[in-house]
């Protein structure tokens, strides 16, 4: 008699247009100004539905980076090898413009429509999304350097991806080897063992090569990096005192004759998820690098960098959530439970739609930021003072909401989403990394306040734009007021922190979705997170949210 019959099981989510069914992401592509990019981020969504492309991030995190520091001569060569398919997915992204597109598109809303593929192709795989986001935002940080930024960026913007082991730029000489590459990847080193985010207190120093100083001069750097992302970039951010101060500098992984620099891996880091990317300990012993900004002004000048590179934790974080209710909604429509479809089941409705609801609240939250970097980029000020404020407060919050909703997507599958075979573990590992990347909360909720006490356009910005929806929603207008509240109380500021950015961010999803969601959408949000009706848990959405609306909205099979 057979046993194994299979049957009430789920089939994979593979074939479909990711970037397709994902209405309010094309809506706010449109709303934002990034009409332009729309055939690409719909190429990149049937990339991302690809078989072909979602076994490649399976076999890149099943067989995750090595480090061989010695060949089998004993020659030191700090290598780290990666699986193929990880190659293969950063050619697929980089050739995508996922890394370098924004800073040499010329079409408008250039930097929307390179958020909108990279929310859509990190479904796919999210390691390898660390060093596409590291490349993309050192750009606007090198520019500090002309010297360095007439050197690097064509080979940073471009869209060819070349993973071999020899100098970037190479120096023309013939038949050494060192003619360079068609396109280079950055990474960054800044925490180091004794400080973390405390940048102020590493202890890596930097010398002057030569009596030059200053910007785009030679430093030898000497000292440890606790966390260095992507160790087989061709060009590093590192911060290191001179005896001006902090300072920045752009230290390249190999000379331009050929010889590897003096950065030496100590070993990678066994990390919870993130499992495709090489995460590093280092040591420099001299290793060479050029100063990019002015001497001791090395955390103004980074800056530049992490503030793109925080845009990218909301990115990352909104496709996360987009992939993790693409797959529970799936898995409901292919499962029965107690006599029927899962996706028929009441409660299980509820789950879902409070699942989309905040999707699409991480969503337009994303799109706005996006747009509002392409408008400060082209000299508008107001948007250059709103994504200041609005990236950190998004950041903060997005990436504490996306645990929670790993969790509660992966237990729409039951048993079945808590084995490694499953999508839903991968998921649910990465989702706590972009909450720490790029400042953890806490260091993130003092940024906001030192924002606002230090650039006062920036709240002033923030504040307006939660203007525009004055009146459109009793609760919404009360959270704004409580908000309002929250900021003139100058007792206790740090330890209420967090709580003044949870407050700003709601109110700021809040004001976009009741300007620009359906009604069910914005109503269901407005009740359950600014208006007390709603519980601690995903799936307790009231009596009366028009559920069907919310899932047909946020998958549009028919």
């Amino acid at each position: 008699m057979a046993t194994h019959e299979v049957f009430n099981q789920s089939t994979p989510l593979e074939g479909h247009d990711a970037a397709g069914l994902d209405l309010a992401l094309l809506e706010g592509v449109g709303r934002e100004g990034g009409e332009a990019h729309l055939d690409d981020i719909g190429r990149v969504g049937r990339k991302a539905g690809d078989p072909v492309n979602i076994h490649r991030g399976e076999l890149a995190n099943q067989h995750p980076p090595e480090l061989r520091n010695f060949d089998r001569f004993g020659h030191r060569i700090d290598d780290v090898e990666y699986h193929p398919a990880y190659h293969d997915l950063m050619t697929e992204a980089i050739s995508e413009g996922l890394a370098g597109a924004p800073w040499t598109d010329g079409r408008a809303g250039a930097h929307v429509g390179r958020a909108a593929k990279f929310a859509v192709w990190t479904q796919v795989e999210a390691g390898h999304g660390c060093p596409v986001s590291m490349t993309y935002s050192i750009v606007p940080a090198l520019r500090a350097e002309p010297s360095l930024s007439k050197d690097w960026e064509p080979l940073l913007t471009s869209t060819t991806y070349d993973a071999a082991p020899r100098p970037a730029l190479g120096d023309g000489a013939p038949g050494n080897g060192t003619a360079g590459k068609a396109g280079a990847i950055a990474g960054m080193a800044m925490t180091e063992k004794q400080g973390g985010s405390d940048v102020r207190a590493n202890t890596t120093k930097a010398m002057p090569t030569s009596a030059a100083r200053g910007p785009g001069e030679e430093y030898a750097l000497t000292g440890h990096k606790w966390f260095c992302s992507a160790p087989m970039s061709d060009l590093f951010l590192m911060l290191a005192y001179t005896d001006a101060g902090l300072s920045c500098f752009a230290v390249p992984r190999w000379l331009p004759d050929g010889t590897r620099n003096a950065i030496n891996i100590q070993r990678l880091k066994d990390k919870l998820g993130n499992k495709s990317n090489a995460s590093s300990e280092i040591e420099l012993d001299g290793a060479l690098g050029r100063l990019v900004g002015d001497d001791g002004r090395g955390i103004p000048t980074i800056l530049a960098m992490v503030n793109h590179t925080r845009l990218d934790c909301v990115i990352g974080v909104t496709g996360q959530m987009r992939g993790g209710f693409s797959q529970a909604i799936h898995h409901a429509r292919h499962r029965s439970a107690f006599g029927k479809p899962l996706i028929d089941q009441p409660l299980m409705r509820n789950v879902l739609a409070d699942l989309a609801v905040e999707s699409e609240a991480a969503t337009l939250l994303m799109t706005r930021l996006a747009g509002g970097y392409d408008r400060a980029g082209a000299g508008d000020e107001h948007e250059r003072a709103f994504t200041r404020m609005a990236t950190a407060v998004g950041k903060y919050w997005v990436c504490k909401r996306v645990p929670v909703f790993a969790h509660e997507a992966l237990e729409c599958f039951g048993g079945a989403g808590y084995v490694e075979e499953a999508p839903m573990a991968r998921l649910f590992r990465e989702s706590p990394l972009n909450g720490i990347w790029e400042g953890s909360g806490n260091v993130i909720c003092l940024d906001v306040l030192r924002a606002a006490a230090k650039d006062p356009d920036s709240l002033a910005a923030l504040l307006a734009e939660l203007d525009l929806a004055r009146g459109a929603d009793v609760r919404l207008d009360r959270a704004v007021a409580d908000l309002h509240a929250e900021l003139v109380d100058a007792d206790q500021l740090e330890f209420r922190a967090r709580r003044i950015v949870e407050r700003a961010a709601l109110a700021l999803q809040g004001s976009l979705l009741v300007r620009h969601a359906p009604a069910a959408i914005a109503d269901a949000f407005c009740a359950t997170r600014l208006g007390g009706d709603g519980g601690r848990a995903f799936g307790t959405l009231p009596p009366g949210t028009d559920v069907d609306a919310i899932l047909a909205r946020a998958w549009p099979t028919d």
